[in-house]
Formats: structure tokens, sequence, C-alpha cells
């Protein structure tokens, strides 16, 4: 009897791993995809944010009542439903032959996502009741994910190389299907008979705000900041969000208590998760099509070169911890914001032309100051929370940083494509080019990005081709500055705040919790490059 026991529990832990390693694949694998994508599928920077945000959003929106939905309903049922639902995702974004299918499948991602990463870890917790056996099917849960963020970029770099984008969603098939079976037949189901009941209303609300708002943010240029549309759905967003809160403050059971933000530490550590979310998903976004579409690497060679900021965030990790121990929370999460903050400025001096040796070192301090934030800021959320309530702080907390990474996308995209089309139309200008001929052509090419070096102009066009092809790379690196500039200066005020808000000289002991609070800490700090 044992034997079988031990043998379900071992197969258990492979078949939540496998779950949780799809969806912390794809989002690292797709990111080096963007460039390749944009190219194939001729699509602009707009696009481009729709492809992560249509993942990222539903994520994030639906989190909190994935959780509640697997405690009511069932934790093995939520795993299987979001694994079936992730991978017929996968399916459709990789036979996808146009942009408004890739975005369908996207969302499924997310979706299914929502219901895998809280699903696995919840199905893990209640299939080992032992404490010390729990955690180490975490520990080595957490592993395997950590190898999923690592590998993601030299895997989908790799795929890319021998086949082209689709083959990225593909690998996730026989993932999924492998993970079904097997957890059909071997997972156990388990549910909390006093689990709260899903706060439908809430839920709606939200997802309407955010929707609303992402829209508005990513179309604005292309419809006009001015436009019927854009200034309905800006009036839209601000009345669902005010209505969710109304919502949420009346709620007997809501889907985000607002009590808890009363205290400072809770409010100071949200926000500054939202900051991270906000900086660390687009400096990845744009850091590819630089390196792609101005540097002329391929996938692989964009993968291997973001790889210093992922390996950046993982070896400070156990270095967040012991700080955290020693001296609380807000040390490190102070020293992170700081370090992110001043590498993302210090970015701001890259050229078409740097060499990578400037570079590396660099976003190897940019992941670093991210791995000594996040941990620790779950550690202050749990300090504060009544234990109870420890695993909806956590996902609050992971909520919260991925709503920043959809706002960051948004707005940093707009912020860029802006900028972008600003230094096209001065550069063509100062070459003798008439200004209305500028403009014209600068709105032609600003939406492609990175890729607008590989546009043609007529043979009578005044400026040489291969001036007019510098002259964009130049206007495309300028444009990403600002991005690294807005996402610096965030970082370096969240430093501040934190240095005088979150719990001084506040030392936390780890916070043990049971599987029924749903999240746990170790969620948190391992989903960290969901971005």
């Amino acid at each position: 009897m044992f034997a079988i026991d031990r043998a379900k529990k071992v197969l258990t832990l492979v078949i939540t791993c496998l779950g949780f390693f799809m969806v912390l694949l794809d989002v690292s694998i797709v990111t080096v995809a963007l460039p390749t994508m944009q190219a194939d599928l001729h699509v602009g920077i707009s696009d481009l944010q729709w492809i992560v945000d249509a993942y990222t959003l539903p994520f994030a929106v639906l989190l909190l009542t994935a959780g509640t939905l697997g405690d009511r309903f069932g934790r093995k049922r939520l795993f299987l439903v979001g694994l079936a639902i992730f991978t017929i995702g996968s399916a459709l974004c990789g036979f996808a032959p146009t942009l408004g299918l890739l975005i369908a499948g996207r969302i499924l991602q997310g979706i299914g996502g929502a219901a895998l990463a809280p699903g696995s870890l919840s199905v893990l917790a209640f299939t080992f009741p032992d404490e010390r056996e729990r955690a180490q099917a975490i520990g080595i849960w957490s592993g395997v994910s950590g190898i999923a963020l690592a590998a993601g970029p030299l895997i989908g770099g790799s795929l890319i190389q021998l086949s082209s984008w689709p083959a990225i969603f593909f690998v996730n098939l026989p993932i999924g299907i492998i993970a079904f079976v097997l957890g059909w037949r071997v997972l156990a189901e388990s549910r909390n008979p006093l689990a709260q009941r899903a706060d439908i209303a809430g839920q709606i609300l939200i997802i309407a705000g955010l929707t609303a708002l992402t829209y508005a943010f990513i179309e604005g240029k292309t419809q006009g900041w001015t436009s019927t549309l854009i200034l309905t759905l800006f009036i839209l967003a601000a009345v669902f969000i005010v209505a969710f809160l109304a919502v949420e403050a009346k709620a007997s059971e809501p889907l985000l208590p607002l009590s808890l933000f009363h205290n400072r530490t809770f409010s100071t550590a949200n926000g500054a998760a939202a900051v991270v979310g906000f900086a660390l998903l687009g400096t990845v976004f744009f850091l590819t099509q630089y390196f792609q579409g101005i540097q002329g690497y391929n996938a692989l060679g964009s993968g291997l070169r973001t790889l210093p900021n992922t390996i950046g965030i993982f070896l400070a990790a156990p270095l967040a911890g012991q700080l955290t121990a020693r001296f609380g929370p807000r040390l490190p999460v102070t020293i992170g914001a700081f370090s992110a903050g001043i590498a993302l400025l210090l970015l701001t001096s890259i050229s078409p032309t740097t060499a990578y040796v400037d570079i590396w070192w660099k976003l190897a301090m940019l992941g670093g100051g991210f791995g000594l934030m996040l941990s620790p800021l779950t550690t202050a959320v749990l300090a504060v929370t009544p234990p109870a309530r420890a695993g909806l702080a956590s996902s609050i907390v992971t909520t919260s940083r991925q709503i920043g990474s959809v706002l960051g996308i948004a707005l940093l995209g707009t912020l860029v494509n802006n900028q972008f089309t600003a230094n096209i139309t001065s550069s063509l200008t100062t070459r003798g080019v008439p200004e209305p001929v500028s403009q014209n052509i600068a709105t032609a090419v600003a939406n492609a990005g990175s890729q607008a070096n590989k546009l043609h102009f007529p043979a009578t066009f005044p400026i040489p081709m291969r001036a007019v092809h510098a002259l964009l790379n130049q206007a495309f690196t300028n444009a990403i500055h600002e991005a690294f500039l807005v996402s610096g200066v965030a970082l370096l005020c969240t430093g501040i705040l934190s240095a005088l808000l979150l719990g001084r000289g506040q030392k936390v002991a780890p916070v043990q919790h049971d599987a029924e609070d749903g999240l746990i800490e170790s969620f948190e700090s391992t989903i960290t490059a969901l971005d």
C-alpha cells in the first residue's frame, strides 16, 4: 500500500510540474518569437502588444477566481480544465493563419494558465499533507519551473531556427496531452467545503474595466486619442473600475477584500509588485526587438542575450531570502528597486551598434534587482495578513504584478510607438524631406517597429537606402530609451516609497499556512518571470 501511495505522489508531482512547466515555458518562448511573428504576419507594434496582453490580461483577472473555483468544485477538475483549455489554445495559436485567430488562441492560453497555476500547486499541497514532504515537492516544482523560464529562450530560439514560430506553440501539445491523460487517471480530487462563493459581479466588472483600459491605450494612436471610440473606452474603463470597487466594498465574500489595503505595508508591497510587472515585461518586450530587428541576431541569439536578466533573478532570490530573514523585506526591496532602476537608466545609453559586452552586465543588474524584490514583497504581505487569508494575500500580489505587466505593455508600447513616429519625422525633415512627406512616411513605417529597416523606398527617394535604414534603426533605439527611462524612474520612486513605507526593520519568519488557503508563497516567487 505504501508503494502505491508513493508512486501516486511521484506521478502527481510529475503531472503538476508538466502543467506549470507549459505555462512558464510559453511566456519565455513567446518573447523571442515576437519579431519573427511581426515579419511573417506583417503586423505592427500594437499587434505585438495584443499578442502579449491577450495572454497576460485573462491570466491576471481570472487568477483570484480560479483558486476559489478549485476550492469549491475540485482542484483536480480545475487543473485538468485549465490543462485542456491551455492545450487547445496552443493548438489554435500554432495553426492560426491570421492575427485574429492567434490572439484568440492566446486568450485561451491565458484562461487555461489562470486555472493551471493555482490548480497545480493546490493539488500538490493536498497530495503531500506532511510538511516536510510538501516542502520537498514544492522545491522540485519550483526548480522545474525555474528551468522552464531559463530554457524558454533557448528552446524557442532553436525551434524558430529549425522550423518557424508556430513550433513554439506546437511543443505544448504532447506535453499537455500526456499530462491530461495521466492526470485524469492519477490525480486525487479535493475540495474545501468552507470555500467562499465566486464573486461573479466583481469578476465581470474588473474584466470589463481592464479590457477597456488596455484596448484604449494600445489602439489610441491608431484610432486617434480624441476619437469617439477611445474616449468612450476610457470613460467605460473608469466606470467599470469604480463600480468594481463599490461592489467589492459591499460584498460579503469579495473577490478582492479592500480592507486588506488599509494596511500600509500591504498596499505598498502590491504597488511595488505592479511596478515590477510593468518594468519587467516591458523591458523584455523591447529588448528582443532590439537584438533581432536592430542588431540583426536570430531568435536563438536574441534569447541567449536576454538570459542574464533571468539568471540575475534566480541568483538574487536566495540572497533576498537571507536579507529578509535578517533585516525584514524593506532592505532587499529598496536595494532591488534602486538596482533595477539604475540598470534601466544605464540601458538608455545603448545605440544600434552597442557591443554586447556593454549590455549583458546591465541586464544581469536588472534581473538581480528584480530578484531582490519579488519574494520579499510576498513575505511582507503575508506578515501583515491573518493566517486564514495568507493564500489570498499571496495571489493578490501575483495579480497586482500581472496587472502591472498588462499596463506596462499597453502604456510603454504606446509611448515607444509615438516616440518612434516623432523621431522619424524629425530625422527626415532635418535631411531635407518636406515635413508633410516626412509625417506620412513616419506614420507608414512607425508601427513596423524594429522591422522598419526592412522596408523599401522608391529609387527616387532623396536619401540613400543605407542612410534611411540607419536613420530608422536609430529612431527605434531612441524610442525604446523612453520606455527604459519611464520604467527606471518608476522603479527609483518605488525604492524611495518602499524605504519610507514598507515595514521598517520588520523581521519576518517563514510563513506556514495550510493547503486550504489556496496559493502559497512559493507560487509568487516561482511565477516571477511570467512576463
